[in-house]
């Protein structure tokens, strides 16, 4: 029987998300202002963020030491006499999610570096942390992380999620992403349900899956579920969109609702991270679209560690991904999506083309306003 591809990888990288989940999610009760900082982008990196990039690059080092790897952190922050109380609290945490016993289900050993002997030091975790710094490229085996995708949602108390892909020569074979807080059961909510959280999984070519958060004891009892988005070539279409505003351009997604005929029961739902990309995964409807936007006068260029996980886990849904002009999204390029100007990810065949269309129609209305009164009257 020939072997299947990337089960090695599949099984490694749901064990690593799980451990991070349960870090990340046992961390937030606790969590001190004074372990959060602020980085030059005024965005948030917390004591999770990096203990959990500390604990999953380490298992993917130890499993596959020649594979390079994509992480949003470093370890500057962590290092020399200023980042010593912070490098105490990564070596602690990260130790704990390493040290978790095997977990039952997930066909872990103790050969991944992982199990109740397993201690670490700080410069252990501190160089698993810094091999994050790869740039990628259209050659290769290259491990995407985003270890908390959605820290400000984290922060709250909302969405979030630990996300994991393998990139093989420029195209993305694997996705993992770690939702602690996004219902197993309903996706049609971005409300919290403690206790209920969900992971999902693909493989190019093997499908889309989900799987509970917390793993359960009795793994036979809860199998697997598989995703398939339905093809729906008019369904009811809703946006999901970023909860925070300097994520994406609220009005123009105001604008592509329109177009689509958006009904006042449909609004936006709002929710961090690439939980979006599960709840477009695992619909019921096929009408849900993840739009992101570029805020006008921002030059910013996607990331790739933001996309890499979701985009397979929605295409191997039965979905379609590209950027807002309707072009492939680019793994291949290092670290960011260069080439690639906004995100759309939805039903695909004539649902997608409807949602590229609707962009294109607020791009014009846009272009107009711009001459006129700029009054986009929302």
């Amino acid at each position: 029987m020939a072997a299947i591809p990337y089960l090695l990888e599949k099984k490694v990288a749901i064990s690593a998300v799980t451990r991070a989940c349960y870090l990340t999610s046992s961390l937030f009760a606790s969590l001190q202002k004074s372990e959060t900082i602020t980085k030059s982008d005024t965005s948030p990196v917390t004591i999770a963020d990096f203990s959990a990039q500390a604990a999953v690059n380490s298992i993917l080092a130890r499993v596959f030491p020649h594979d390079s790897i994509i992480g949003e952190e470093d370890s500057k922050d962590l290092q020399g006499d200023e980042g010593k109380v912070l490098r105490e609290r990564v070596t602690e945490l990260a130790n704990e999610a390493l040290q978790r016993p095997i977990i039952p289900g997930l066909e872990e050993t103790p050969e991944w570096g992982i199990g109740e002997s397993v201690k670490r030091s700080s410069d252990e975790l501190l160089d698993a942390i810094d091999r994050g710094t790869a740039q990628g490229g259209s050659q290769g085996r290259t491990w995407c992380l985003d270890p908390i995708d959605g820290t400000k949602g984290f922060l709250r108390g909302n969405q979030y999620a630990v996300c994991l892909a393998l990139v093989v020569d420029g195209t993305v074979q694997l996705g993992v992403i770690g939702c602690p807080n996004l219902s197993y059961t309903d996706v049609s909510s971005a409300d919290i349900t403690p206790g209920q959280g969900s992971i999902y999984v693909a493989v190019r070519g093997q499908g889309a899956e989900k799987v509970r958060y917390p793993f359960p004891p009795a793994a036979a009892s809860a199998p697997p579920v598989k995703l398939s988005i339905p093809a729906n070539p008019n369904p009811p279409f809703r946006l999901l969109e970023s909860f925070e505003k300097a994520h994406s351009n609220i009005s123009f997604g105001t604008l592509v609702s329109r177009s689509l005929g958006v009904t006042e029961d449909n609004q936006s739902l709002r929710m961090d991270s690439q939980a979006k990309y599960c709840a477009v995964a695992a619909q019921n409807t096929g009408g849900y679209v993840y739009l992101r936007n570029p805020v006008p006068g921002k030059n910013y260029i996607e990331k790739i560690w933001d996309h890499a996980a979701g985009s397979v886990i929605v295409e191997e849904a039965g979905g379609a991904i590209s950027d807002s002009y309707g072009n492939p999204l680019n793994f291949g390029l290092g670290r960011t999506l260069g080439e690639n100007k906004g995100i759309v990810a939805s039903a695909k065949g004539e649902a997608h083309a409807k949602v590229i269309r609707a962009i294109a129609e607020a791009r014009e209305v846009e272009e107009k306003m711009k001459v006129g009164d700029g009054d986009l009257r929302l």
